[in-house]
């Protein structure tokens, strides 16, 4: 480890840290795309959004499989720890529910759309976001996996959650 103060912080701290960092991480998010969107409006800030998580969720995806140490094809029991571990886990409130070769991924409570009405600006239209990014996520986590969202603002299906994502792995039959 470079930062010497960092490496002889004691665990507490370290998990206090974690969430510092997981915090700012999500407002830098949230600024840039804040950013678009007051300038050129919310369909032009969407695109650049979708253009950002398409890189960044499989580099995250990449770091936590080879942390994880997951096999090529990690399956369902890989995403599932994979996805214990993405930045979001630190930030937002969410639930997995396994059954066979089905996924299902909820966040309960987002921390997104949460600060957006705190503030009183419209949600963040986030499905096709999020279609790219749990996509690409859960596919360099296992690339037999399928991705749909069953649950996200704009169409919202299931008001016990924010959004809701359904991954099937696709085995050989």
């Amino acid at each position: 480890m470079s930062n010497k103060t960092i490496s002889q912080l004691e665990k507490k701290d370290l998990l206090k840290l974690i969430d510092i960092y997981a915090k700012n991480w999500l407002a830098m998010d949230g600024v840039w795309f804040q950013s678009i969107e007051k300038k050129f409006g919310m369909d032009e800030a969407v695109e650049h959004d979708q253009n950002a998580w398409k890189d960044f969720t499989v580099i995250e995806a990449k770091r936590i499989k080879v942390f994880l140490n997951l096999p090529e094809k990690a399956g369902i029991d890989g995403l599932k720890k994979a996805l214990a571990f993405r930045m979001y886990a630190n930030i937002n409130e969410d639930e997995i529910i396994i059954e066979d070769n089905v996924l299902i991924y909820k966040t309960l409570d987002c921390r997104v759309q949460n600060a957006r009405k705190r503030k009183g600006m419209e949600f963040h239209p986030c499905k096709s976001v999020g279609i790219i990014e749990y996509s690409y996520f859960a596919k360099t986590i296992d690339d037999r996996f399928a991705c749909e969202a069953l649950s996200c603002y704009p169409e919202i299906t299931d008001d016990t959650c924010n959004c809701s994502w359904k991954f099937t792995l696709q085995v050989d039959q």
